[in-house]
């Protein structure tokens, strides 16, 4: 047998398949939504588990010129895979004296978080850009009350470089969710003092779905480029980018009373054929996802059974319509992201930034 032969055989690892052009679709769509808005992204957790060096430059020459992460180190691999493309680049995480060589480096914009990280800032780079983050309700990171009231009455230092002000909501995929209209009227009250040279950015994903008095002049989607519902409960109008392809390791016939997996906890109460599929929780797919979560084959819908191991995960051939062979792909996720991770107890963000090393990634242009 050539080697030629060899290579079109079916393999038995699992492959991740990112579509790029998904994204900047995507991109594209939250462009039109909000046309008076630019549409930055966060890519933080690399670019939610699909890969910041693929999906950063996909997002580049949609016209994507803001990018987000949470740490200095993400940031260097974000300005990396751009390789020279002009593009702003801010760290969510604050500003830290000890990681100044690196921000200046890779020309990475801190967000300050406190005023003393912004007197930090004054006195050692004022030259550097920054962002500030102003916490309008959600009380994680972000000046608080007292310091955004003193921020107003010019305690902030003048000198700071200050390109964007941002907050960020706490309740956007609840559209009804009365502190949405509180934390507008609290960041509205800031962006009323920003100079013109400062662009404010407050809508989220599900911030961009809530309408365009959210959308203020820069968008912050994350979940949404990826193809994620922004709210559970309205249709999605972005396309999941996503899917991984398992293949078959082994189908074998149960008789009733025949177990399944880890536990026993799945028992057969009829004739029922299976697959045992090569993927599980070490590539992502959460031990919760298992008994009564789904998988495709070819398309037809096949429940996975029992639980989910760290390697394996059995599917339910019973009522599958032709012929299945071991090397056959069964495809997780795709436009079962939401429902799947819903099943599991869990956010499609969870499913996404969990999607293992080990896959063999494809990405689709």
């Amino acid at each position: 047998m050539t080697n030629r032969n060899i290579d079109r055989l079916p393999q038995p690892a699992p492959r991740l398949i990112v579509d790029l052009a998904k994204i900047q679709s995507n991109y594209k769509k939250l462009q039109a939504m909000a046309p008076q808005s630019a549409v930055g992204a966060v890519v933080k957790a690399n670019a939610y588990g699909l890969g910041a060096t693929e999906v950063v430059p996909a997002l580049a020459d949609a016209g994507c010129k803001h990018f987000y992460v949470a740490h200095t180190s993400e940031g260097e691999e974000a300005r990396r895979a751009l390789k020279g493309v002009d593009a702003e680049i801010f760290v969510f995480n604050g500003f830290w004296p000890a990681e100044l060589p690196a921000l200046r480096a890779f020309e990475l914009f801190p967000v300050i978080n406190d005023l003393g990280q912004a007197q930090q800032l004054d006195a050692l780079a004022q030259d550097l850009p920054c962002a500030v983050h102003f916490d309008s309700g959600i009380n994680r990171l972000g000046l608080d009350a007292r310091e955004t009231a003193a921020y107003l009455d010019g305690e902030l230092p003048s000198r700071l470089q200050v390109r964007q002000y941002i907050s960020h909501l706490a309740c956007a995929d609840e559209p009804d969710h009365p502190l949405n209209r509180t934390q507008l009227e609290r960041f509205s009250a800031v962006a009323e003092h920003a100079e013109s040279t400062i662009r404010c950015s407050f809508a989220n994903s599900g911030g961009v779905m809530l309408g365009p008095s959210y959308h203020f002049d820069v968008l912050r989607p994350g979940l949404a480029l990826y193809g994620g519902a922004p709210n559970p409960s309205q249709p999605s109008p972005f396309k999941v980018c996503v899917k991984i392809e398992a293949p078959i390791l082994q189908i074998r016939d149960l008789q009733p009373g025949d177990p399944i997996g880890y536990g026993a906890t799945w028992t057969a109460t009829r004739p029922t054929r299976t697959a045992t599929v090569a993927a599980g929780y070490a590539d992502g797919i959460l031990r919760a996802c298992g008994e009564g979560g789904m998988a495709r084959l070819n398309g037809q819908p096949v429940p996975i059974l029992g639980r989910v191991s760290m390697d394996l995960i059995s599917v339910d051939l019973s009522d599958y319509v032709g012929e299945a062979h071991p090397g056959d792909p069964v495809c997780f996720l795709g436009d079962d992201l939401d429902p799947l991770a819903s099943h599991a107890g869990a956010v499609s963000y969870e499913l996404l930034v969990r999607l293992g090393l080990r896959f063999n990634r494809v990405y689709r242009r």
